[in-house]
């Protein structure tokens, strides 16, 4: 008889999508982000971090000041970060699950990969310009987005 209290996909990969977020150096907000096909299979990860070459201990992690002395101006989100990642070829008709609703930027490279699918963890930001705008981009153009909602099971990792 098989084991019955295995995790469903949905629990797999937003999981992998919080682990990746654990990478993110930011002190604020972490965020992760997995790329799957319809076949169940991971095709890139990827979390908000500064660009690949630039040293984050010398980069800024502030919130506020100007523009130039905040992470606003640096940071690479972690959606785009798992697009970048990519690197076998195209996104069609993959889904991507993501711990923090995904903002107009990164809505726009999803859209543009052809990724059809939004499970979100968190919409903290669901107010903001950047998210109202984000979700009407996917309304537009047909990308489902859903809530993923927690089942209250917790896993420890001894790392």
């Amino acid at each position: 008889m098989k084991r019955q209290d295995y995790i469903n996909w949905d629990q797999y990969f937003m999981g992998i999508a919080l682990l990746s977020a654990e990478r993110s150096k930011d002190n604020n907000t972490q965020v992760g982000a997995c790329i799957v096909d319809k076949n169940n299979k991971i095709l890139s990860v990827g979390y908000n971090g500064m660009p690949t070459g630039c040293d984050d201990d010398e980069m800024p992690w502030e919130r506020e000041g100007d523009m130039l002395e905040t992470k606003y101006a640096f940071v690479c989100h972690a959606e785009l970060n798992a697009i970048l990642n990519y690197s076998g070829g195209s996104l069609e008709n993959s889904r991507i699950y993501v711990t923090e609703f995904p903002c107009n930027e990164c809505a726009k490279a999803i859209i543009q990969t052809g990724i059809r699918e939004v499970i979100y963890l968190s919409d903290k930001y669901m107010d903001s310009s950047a998210t109202i705008a984000s979700k009407k981009m996917m309304d537009m153009v047909g990308i489902k987005y859903r809530r993923y909602v927690p089942e209250g099971r917790s896993l420890t990792l001894k790392l």
